[in-house]
């Protein structure tokens, strides 16, 4: 079983940076993708961005293409999600998942195992 913690989370004025951090525990982390998903208050989650078990392929949603990187190190166990030019309409609570598919997919049915989350929040 796979156990994620996220990290990184916080308060910070519209045009701004944060750095979303992903620990796994368990099995061999490059034997699952890993995505990265949000869900706003009174919406439903939605899917951010997606990278493959090497890292080699990645694929984001349309509303952050362009502002977001997402990125892993399968040695140290992480992932990460870079997220820059911060817009208020990005406030959720963000949540890493692994799934067993290694090309990552978007589809949040795919993903086994998630993290609890963390909250941004970002001020106009």
């Amino acid at each position: 079983q796979v156990r994620l913690v996220e990290s990184g989370g916080g308060l910070v004025q519209a045009g701004g940076s944060l750095r979303l951090s992903c620990v796994a525990s368990g099995p061999p982390f490059d034997n699952y993708a890993m995505g990265w998903f949000r869900q706003a208050p009174g919406k439903e989650r939605e899917f951010v961005a997606s990278i493959n078990w090497s890292g080699m392929s990645t694929k984001y949603a349309d509303s952050v293409k362009g502002r977001f990187t997402i990125s892993r190190e399968n040695a140290k166990l992480m992932g990460w999600l870079q997220m820059n030019s911060l817009k208020p309409e990005d406030t959720a609570v963000y949540y890493c998942a692994t799934t067993s598919n290694f090309h990552g997919p978007t589809g949040e049915g795919w993903y086994d195992y998630w993290g609890q989350g963390t909250q941004v929040t970002v001020s106009s």
